[in-house]
């Protein structure tokens, strides 16, 4: 008997190649494709019974919220992560936020079929060695490394971080000099100087790499005691 099924996938093409193999395989594909952002809404509303649900970075802090969302509003539906070759950190992570399983991206689709039947039925529904590294990691868990915004704010002295959150913020270099109490040529060379450190060459690319290693949640405070001038 087919099993009601969700394919949601940043990767339109992806997902609706999937969906449209298991629709040959007897079953009913309720939605092929969703930017991740929506996707536990739509898993909520439409209530399928397996919801397999693709991600490029399993290891990505909070990229498995929408699980977490989607078990707590709807406990009945089983999600199976999509997934590059994980680590046993990204594997515990999804099976922490309440996945029943986790299958790599270039599975066989007889593989993606048996996680599925295996999900609907309770089961979990990932490789036996997979499963075994990421209950180690979940009894064991292994200290965090120093992450990317940790590094690249340690590159910065306390007045580059008050700089940086001003461009991120969309200020320009005489709002810069204006908010800080310093002429504009001094703003200047204080953006050219986070913008060297970064390795970036626009101010929008470094307000954007600062937003995605999380350097600006952990500039907040910094920023708003910034240190004497260096």
């Amino acid at each position: 008997m087919g099993v009601r099924l969700m394919v949601v996938d940043d990767h339109r093409l992806l997902a609706e190649a999937l969906a449209s193999a298991l629709k040959l395989r007897g079953h009913r594909v309720l939605a092929a494709a969703a930017p991740a952002a929506g996707a536990a809404e739509l898993v909520i509303t439409r209530a399928p019974e397996v919801c397999l649900l693709g991600t490029a970075t399993p290891e990505e802090p909070g990229i498995f919220d929408p699980v977490v969302r989607i078990k707590r509003e709807r406990p009945q539906v089983a999600v199976l992560v999509l997934g590059p070759v994980p680590n046993p950190r990204g594997i515990a992570a999804a099976f922490a936020a309440g996945a029943s399983g986790y299958v790599r991206h270039d599975e066989r689709i007889e593989g993606v079929e048996r996680a599925i039947m295996k999900a609907r039925a309770g089961e979990a529904a990932v490789a036996p060695q997979l499963l075994q590294a990421a209950f180690s990691e979940l009894l064991n868990p292994a200290a965090q490394p120093d992450d990317e915004g940790q590094r690249l704010l340690s590159m910065l002295t306390p007045r580059e971080v008050e700089v940086l959150v001003r461009v991120a913020d969309g200020e320009d270099t005489r709002l810069i000099a204006a908010g800080m109490g310093i002429a504009p040529s001094t703003a200047r060379t204080h953006v050219q100087r986070v913008l060297m450190k970064l390795g970036v060459g626009s101010r929008l690319e470094a307000a954007a790499l600062a937003a995605r290693t999380g350097l600006l949640d952990r500039a907040g405070p910094v920023a708003r005691n910034p240190g004497p001038e260096a």
